[in-house]
């Protein structure tokens, strides 16, 4: 039995690459120009946009739309119902079923629905949020053609992620 999965070193180097480019950089602005465009949720999408970006669900409408509704409802959300156990419960799922319905499911998403409950967030937070994702967006597409073993994004041909 392998535990080691045997990676082409070309794509383990576009992978770090992508991610000192698109977390690196959101961090770096967050920690030293003091403008705060990270959330933990970003992490999540950086395993998917530098480590299977041949997902489904890594994919840019995914990356973007997932993301987006996720924002939109957990600020809208926080706004009626404030933090309490339900207002997250509702918050992520209809997220969730936001992202089911529109074909976008990005799994982070349910994470930023619910960091937009936990910390309070207004409406400021999507577009700032958006911003982050356009940093990871640039970062993968670069990266992934730097390894020259990998395409991003990979057209998907009226595939719904649950394979009908």
């Amino acid at each position: 039995m392998k535990c080691v999965k045997h990676y082409d070193p070309s794509e383990l180097f576009a992978t770090t690459v992508g991610i000192f480019g698109g977390l690196g950089t959101i961090s770096f602005i967050t920690y030293v120009a003091g403008y705060p465009l990270l959330i933990a949720s970003l992490g999540a999408s950086s395993v998917l946009l530098y480590g299977v970006p041949s997902s489904p669900l890594a994919q840019p409408k995914n990356l973007f739309g997932g993301h987006l509704i996720a924002s939109v409802v957990g600020v809208t959300c926080y706004h009626f119902m404030g933090e309490t156990w339900y207002s997250i419960t509702i918050t992520v799922t209809i997220a969730i079923i936001m992202m089911m319905l529109t074909n976008t499911v990005h799994p982070p998403g349910g994470a930023t629905a619910l960091i937009a409950v936990l910390h309070h967030a207004n409406y400021i937070f999507i577009p700032t949020l958006m911003g982050s994702v356009c940093i990871l967006f640039i970062s993968a597409y670069l990266a992934n053609k730097l390894s020259g073993k990998r395409t991003y994004p990979v057209k998907m041909i009226n595939k719904k992620i649950d394979g009908s």
